[in-house]
Protein backbone atom coordinates (compact mmCIF):
# COMPACT_ATOMS: atom_id res chain seq x y z
CA UNK A 1 0.00 0.00 0.00
CA UNK A 2 0.89 3.79 -1.02
CA UNK A 3 1.46 6.03 1.87
CA UNK A 4 -0.24 9.05 2.86
CA UNK A 5 2.24 11.17 1.54
CA UNK A 6 3.35 9.29 -1.65
CA UNK A 7 -0.82 9.02 -2.00
CA UNK A 8 -1.03 12.76 -1.85
CA UNK A 9 1.67 13.43 -4.21
CA UNK A 10 -0.31 10.96 -6.59
CA UNK A 11 -3.21 12.90 -6.61
CA UNK A 12 -1.73 16.24 -6.89
CA UNK A 13 -0.10 14.89 -10.19
CA UNK A 14 -3.63 13.60 -11.39
CA UNK A 15 -5.16 17.14 -10.40
CA UNK A 16 -2.42 19.26 -12.28
CA UNK A 17 -2.60 17.18 -15.55
CA UNK A 18 -6.60 17.06 -15.73
CA UNK A 19 -5.84 21.06 -15.31
CA UNK A 20 -2.99 21.22 -17.84
CA UNK A 21 -5.46 19.24 -20.47
CA UNK A 22 -8.37 21.16 -19.45
CA UNK A 23 -6.61 24.39 -19.99
CA UNK A 24 -5.14 22.76 -23.53
CA UNK A 25 -8.17 22.09 -24.62
CA UNK A 26 -10.26 25.71 -24.06
CA UNK A 27 -7.50 27.11 -25.89
CA UNK A 28 -6.71 25.25 -29.03
CA UNK A 29 -10.51 23.70 -29.32
CA UNK A 30 -13.58 26.04 -29.61
CA UNK A 31 -17.08 24.58 -28.85
CA UNK A 32 -18.91 23.54 -32.11
CA UNK A 33 -21.83 26.20 -31.00
CA UNK A 34 -18.86 28.99 -30.80
CA UNK A 35 -17.70 27.97 -34.15
CA UNK A 36 -20.71 28.09 -35.73
CA UNK A 37 -21.38 31.22 -34.84
CA UNK A 38 -18.48 32.85 -35.33
CA UNK A 39 -18.63 31.24 -39.42
CA UNK A 40 -22.38 32.70 -39.21
CA UNK A 41 -20.81 35.93 -38.36
CA UNK A 42 -18.46 36.09 -40.94
CA UNK A 43 -20.99 34.55 -43.50
CA UNK A 44 -23.31 37.68 -42.58
CA UNK A 45 -20.53 40.29 -43.04
CA UNK A 46 -19.61 38.53 -46.23
CA UNK A 47 -22.93 38.65 -47.68
CA UNK A 48 -23.35 42.20 -46.37
CA UNK A 49 -20.28 43.35 -48.50
CA UNK A 50 -21.45 41.92 -51.41
CA UNK A 51 -24.78 43.49 -50.97
CA UNK A 52 -23.66 46.58 -50.75
CA UNK A 53 -21.25 45.56 -53.70
CA UNK A 54 -24.42 44.87 -55.54
CA UNK A 55 -25.81 47.99 -54.96
CA UNK A 56 -22.90 49.83 -56.51
CA UNK A 57 -23.10 47.82 -59.63
CA UNK A 58 -26.85 47.70 -59.86
CA UNK A 59 -26.66 51.62 -59.62
CA UNK A 60 -24.12 51.68 -62.81
CA UNK A 61 -26.79 48.91 -64.32
CA UNK A 62 -29.13 51.83 -63.87
CA UNK A 63 -27.39 54.38 -64.66
CA UNK A 64 -25.21 52.91 -67.81
CA UNK A 65 -28.59 54.12 -70.26
CA UNK A 66 -27.33 57.93 -69.63
CA UNK A 67 -25.17 58.03 -73.23
CA UNK A 68 -28.13 56.83 -74.82
CA UNK A 69 -30.72 59.32 -73.32
CA UNK A 70 -28.05 62.16 -74.10
CA UNK A 71 -28.13 61.18 -77.81
CA UNK A 72 -32.41 60.96 -77.76
CA UNK A 73 -32.16 64.02 -76.68
CA UNK A 74 -29.76 65.32 -78.54
CA UNK A 75 -31.64 63.95 -81.63
CA UNK A 76 -34.66 64.75 -80.30
CA UNK A 77 -35.98 61.10 -81.67
CA UNK A 78 -35.81 58.16 -80.08
CA UNK A 79 -34.16 56.95 -83.66
CA UNK A 80 -34.37 52.89 -83.60
CA UNK A 81 -33.85 52.88 -79.71
CA UNK A 82 -36.68 50.02 -77.87
CA UNK A 83 -38.66 51.07 -74.65
CA UNK A 84 -38.96 47.21 -74.05
CA UNK A 85 -35.87 47.31 -71.68
CA UNK A 86 -37.08 50.05 -69.50
CA UNK A 87 -40.49 49.55 -68.84
CA UNK A 88 -39.61 45.71 -68.09
CA UNK A 89 -37.36 47.32 -65.40
CA UNK A 90 -40.40 49.47 -63.81
CA UNK A 91 -42.00 46.24 -63.04
CA UNK A 92 -38.99 44.54 -61.95
CA UNK A 93 -37.94 47.00 -59.63
CA UNK A 94 -41.47 47.34 -58.24
CA UNK A 95 -41.72 43.49 -57.25
CA UNK A 96 -38.15 43.36 -55.85
CA UNK A 97 -38.68 47.21 -53.76
CA UNK A 98 -42.12 45.42 -52.19
CA UNK A 99 -39.64 41.76 -51.74
CA UNK A 100 -37.03 43.71 -49.93
CA UNK A 101 -39.60 45.54 -47.11
CA UNK A 102 -40.16 44.08 -44.01
CA UNK A 103 -43.46 43.01 -44.14
CA UNK A 104 -42.23 40.30 -46.90
CA UNK A 105 -38.79 39.19 -46.63
CA UNK A 106 -36.14 39.70 -43.69
CA UNK A 107 -32.39 41.02 -43.85
CA UNK A 108 -33.32 42.25 -47.25
CA UNK A 109 -32.54 46.02 -47.09
CA UNK A 110 -29.84 46.68 -49.69
CA UNK A 111 -32.38 44.63 -52.25
CA UNK A 112 -35.11 47.30 -51.26
CA UNK A 113 -32.72 50.21 -51.40
CA UNK A 114 -31.19 49.92 -54.83
CA UNK A 115 -35.08 48.91 -56.37
CA UNK A 116 -36.05 51.90 -55.04
CA UNK A 117 -33.86 53.58 -56.58
CA UNK A 118 -33.78 52.07 -59.69
CA UNK A 119 -38.25 51.80 -59.77
CA UNK A 120 -38.05 55.85 -59.97
CA UNK A 121 -35.41 55.83 -62.41
CA UNK A 122 -36.83 54.05 -64.85
CA UNK A 123 -40.18 55.92 -64.59
CA UNK A 124 -37.69 59.21 -65.68
CA UNK A 125 -36.27 57.15 -69.04
CA UNK A 126 -39.42 55.96 -69.55
CA UNK A 127 -40.69 59.35 -69.01
CA UNK A 128 -37.84 60.51 -71.95
CA UNK A 129 -38.82 57.71 -73.97
CA UNK A 130 -42.66 58.83 -74.11
CA UNK A 131 -41.65 62.62 -74.79
CA UNK A 132 -39.59 62.13 -78.09
CA UNK A 133 -41.67 58.67 -79.64
CA UNK A 134 -44.17 59.08 -82.45
CA UNK A 135 -47.98 59.30 -81.06
CA UNK A 136 -48.73 55.47 -81.82
CA UNK A 137 -45.69 55.13 -79.84
CA UNK A 138 -46.67 57.07 -76.99
CA UNK A 139 -50.23 55.36 -76.68
CA UNK A 140 -48.08 51.88 -76.01
CA UNK A 141 -45.35 53.05 -73.57
CA UNK A 142 -48.66 54.92 -71.38
CA UNK A 143 -50.65 51.81 -71.36
CA UNK A 144 -47.86 49.30 -70.68
CA UNK A 145 -47.01 51.87 -67.96
CA UNK A 146 -50.36 51.96 -66.25
CA UNK A 147 -50.99 48.71 -66.74
CA UNK A 148 -47.88 48.00 -64.70
CA UNK A 149 -49.18 50.56 -62.14
CA UNK A 150 -52.34 49.29 -61.08
CA UNK A 151 -50.67 45.33 -60.78
CA UNK A 152 -47.85 46.31 -58.42
CA UNK A 153 -50.80 48.43 -56.45
CA UNK A 154 -53.25 45.05 -57.11
CA UNK A 155 -50.58 42.94 -55.78
CA UNK A 156 -49.15 44.95 -52.51
CA UNK A 157 -53.26 45.42 -51.68
CA UNK A 158 -54.02 42.09 -52.04
CA UNK A 159 -51.35 40.16 -50.21
CA UNK A 160 -51.66 42.84 -47.22
CA UNK A 161 -55.34 42.32 -46.96
CA UNK A 162 -55.13 38.43 -46.95
CA UNK A 163 -52.12 37.32 -46.45
CA UNK A 164 -50.95 37.80 -42.96
CA UNK A 165 -47.49 36.21 -42.17
CA UNK A 166 -44.37 37.19 -43.80
CA UNK A 167 -43.65 33.81 -44.87
CA UNK A 168 -46.64 32.87 -47.24
CA UNK A 169 -45.96 36.48 -48.44
CA UNK A 170 -42.16 35.99 -49.58
CA UNK A 171 -43.52 32.80 -50.93
CA UNK A 172 -46.26 34.53 -52.99
CA UNK A 173 -44.06 37.26 -54.05
CA UNK A 174 -40.42 35.52 -54.65
CA UNK A 175 -41.69 33.17 -57.48
CA UNK A 176 -43.67 36.81 -59.17
CA UNK A 177 -40.12 38.49 -58.69
CA UNK A 178 -38.69 35.50 -60.40
CA UNK A 179 -41.03 36.17 -63.54
CA UNK A 180 -40.56 39.69 -63.56
CA UNK A 181 -36.12 39.69 -63.36
CA UNK A 182 -36.20 37.11 -66.25
CA UNK A 183 -38.36 38.93 -68.40
CA UNK A 184 -35.67 42.30 -67.55
CA UNK A 185 -32.72 40.28 -68.64
CA UNK A 186 -34.39 38.99 -71.45
CA UNK A 187 -35.69 42.29 -72.62
CA UNK A 188 -33.15 43.13 -74.76
CA UNK A 189 -34.53 39.80 -76.96
CA UNK A 190 -35.99 42.00 -79.29
CA UNK A 191 -33.03 44.30 -79.14
CA UNK A 192 -31.13 41.22 -80.07
CA UNK A 193 -32.95 40.29 -82.56
CA UNK A 194 -32.07 43.20 -84.50
CA UNK A 195 -28.46 43.17 -83.73
CA UNK A 196 -28.47 39.27 -85.60
CA UNK A 197 -30.59 40.86 -88.63
CA UNK A 198 -28.89 43.96 -88.99
CA UNK A 199 -25.57 42.66 -88.01
CA UNK A 200 -24.72 46.29 -86.20
CA UNK A 201 -24.77 46.59 -82.62
CA UNK A 202 -25.14 50.10 -82.60
CA UNK A 203 -28.48 50.35 -80.91
CA UNK A 204 -27.40 47.73 -77.97
CA UNK A 205 -25.45 49.66 -75.71
CA UNK A 206 -22.05 47.85 -74.63
CA UNK A 207 -22.14 49.11 -71.14
CA UNK A 208 -25.79 48.08 -70.17
CA UNK A 209 -25.14 44.35 -71.01
CA UNK A 210 -21.76 44.09 -69.51
CA UNK A 211 -23.42 45.77 -66.49
CA UNK A 212 -26.26 43.24 -66.39
CA UNK A 213 -23.55 40.31 -66.44
CA UNK A 214 -21.59 41.63 -63.60
CA UNK A 215 -25.23 42.67 -61.75
CA UNK A 216 -26.10 38.68 -61.97
CA UNK A 217 -23.06 36.93 -61.23
CA UNK A 218 -22.91 39.81 -58.08
CA UNK A 219 -26.49 39.11 -56.75
CA UNK A 220 -26.50 35.55 -57.13
CA UNK A 221 -23.71 35.01 -54.71
CA UNK A 222 -25.10 37.34 -52.02
CA UNK A 223 -27.77 34.83 -52.74
CA UNK A 224 -25.77 31.98 -52.19
CA UNK A 225 -24.47 33.02 -48.79
CA UNK A 226 -28.33 33.02 -47.36
CA UNK A 227 -30.14 31.12 -49.39
CA UNK A 228 -32.80 32.08 -51.26
CA UNK A 229 -33.80 30.81 -54.20
CA UNK A 230 -35.79 33.75 -55.04
CA UNK A 231 -32.78 35.94 -55.53
CA UNK A 232 -30.36 33.09 -57.08
CA UNK A 233 -32.65 31.81 -60.13
CA UNK A 234 -33.37 34.66 -61.50
CA UNK A 235 -29.71 36.32 -61.22
CA UNK A 236 -28.27 33.24 -62.91
CA UNK A 237 -30.44 33.28 -65.69
CA UNK A 238 -29.66 36.99 -66.02
CA UNK A 239 -25.55 35.57 -66.28
CA UNK A 240 -26.32 33.58 -69.04
CA UNK A 241 -28.12 36.51 -70.74
CA UNK A 242 -25.62 39.03 -70.26
CA UNK A 243 -23.08 36.37 -71.37
CA UNK A 244 -25.37 36.33 -74.71
CA UNK A 245 -25.46 39.98 -75.20
CA UNK A 246 -21.41 40.53 -74.63
CA UNK A 247 -21.09 37.49 -77.35
CA UNK A 248 -23.40 39.67 -79.67
CA UNK A 249 -21.64 42.27 -79.29
CA UNK A 250 -18.22 40.69 -80.09
CA UNK A 251 -19.37 38.81 -83.31
CA UNK A 252 -21.08 42.03 -85.03
CA UNK A 253 -18.68 44.96 -83.62
CA UNK A 254 -17.20 45.03 -86.22
CA UNK A 255 -19.74 44.94 -88.88
CA UNK A 256 -21.58 47.46 -87.38
CA UNK A 257 -21.65 51.02 -89.30
CA UNK A 258 -21.00 53.35 -86.53
CA UNK A 259 -20.97 56.50 -88.61
CA UNK A 260 -24.33 56.10 -90.42
CA UNK A 261 -26.89 58.58 -89.63
CA UNK A 262 -30.58 57.01 -88.79
CA UNK A 263 -33.37 60.10 -88.67
CA UNK A 264 -36.23 57.32 -88.46
CA UNK A 265 -38.63 57.83 -85.69
CA UNK A 266 -40.11 54.79 -83.83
Amino acid sequence: MLSDSRLGSELRRKRTFLWLKRKFISQHFKPISSLDATAMVNSNTIRTVIGIIGNVISFGLFMSPVPTFISIWKAKSVQNFKPDPYLATILNCGMWTFYGTPVVSEDNTLVLTINTFGFVLEICYTLIFFIYSTWNKRRKILLIFLGEIIFLALVVFLLMTFVHTTKQRKVIVGPVCIIFNILMYFAPLTVMRQVIKTKSVKYMPFLLSLTNLINGITWTTYALLKWDPFIVIPNSIGVVAGLVQISLYAIYYRTTKWDEEDNSRV
